[in-house]
């Protein structure tokens, strides 16, 4: 299963230089929900002023917890955390998605308040093999994720219900458990064509209402 790249909005990112790379990483994407539903009815300058929104408060956490936020995809946040070992990327990868997990809410109260917008986000983590570089264009070279990790990743956050973040087997068996704090449950298995179903765990909410 392949993965078209994705684009990022900037042509370097800390921690990144402009060269090609196969590295381990694990791979975080953070997904808003509600903003594409209520696209049409905001007007347009609205719609981009919180999707930058969104994605500075992604990217800041991200990088508080010694990411690098890679590309966007739409309303998704695709981020890699590759600076240690497979235990140490994976915790830190964790973290973040915890941390946005846990904040997000606050944010999506206010857009309740100010613009009547529903909202949550949903989140993927998978560790695998990924290709970093520059591409694109003519002049419009972007950074750009390739791998069968990467469409991993996004199948994750296709599983997560609003407020959730889901993880691959290979995340959770990554994980040092005793040194953090993370309620996880099984779901059912992954399945997708032409694999065989992965295991996956849920950092559930009660409650939760999704919005696709």
């Amino acid at each position: 299963m392949g993965a078209a790249p994705v684009p990022i909005h900037q042509k370097t990112t800390v921690g990144f230089t402009p060269t090609t790379d196969r590295r381990q990483a694990v791979l975080l994407g953070t997904e808003l929900r509600g903003l594409a539903r209520m696209s049409e009815a905001l007007d347009a300058s609205l719609v981009i002023l919180l999707a930058n929104e969104f994605f500075a408060f992604a990217s800041d956490i991200v990088t508080a917890h010694n990411g690098d936020a890679i590309t966007t995809q739409h309303e998704m946040l695709l981020s890699a955390f590759t600076r240690g070992n497979a235990i140490q990327s994976s915790q830190q990868a964790v973290c973040a998605a915890q941390q946005v997990q846990a904040e997000f809410p606050k944010l999506a109260e206010k857009w309740r308040k100010s613009y009547g917008l529903r909202s949550a986000v949903a989140q993927g983590l998978h560790l695998g093999e990924a290709v970093i570089g520059i591409a694109g264009p003519r002049g419009m070279e972007r950074r750009v994720a390739f791998g069968d990790s990467v469409s991993l990743a996004q199948a994750m956050v296709n599983r997560a219900r609003a407020g959730e973040f889901v993880m691959s087997e290979a995340v959770m068996g990554a994980l040092s458990v005793e040194n953090l704090d993370l309620d996880a449950e099984p779901l059912p298995q992954l399945e997708l064509p032409r694999r065989t179903p992965i295991r996956i765990y849920g950092v559930l909410v009660t409650g939760r209402l999704d919005f696709t």
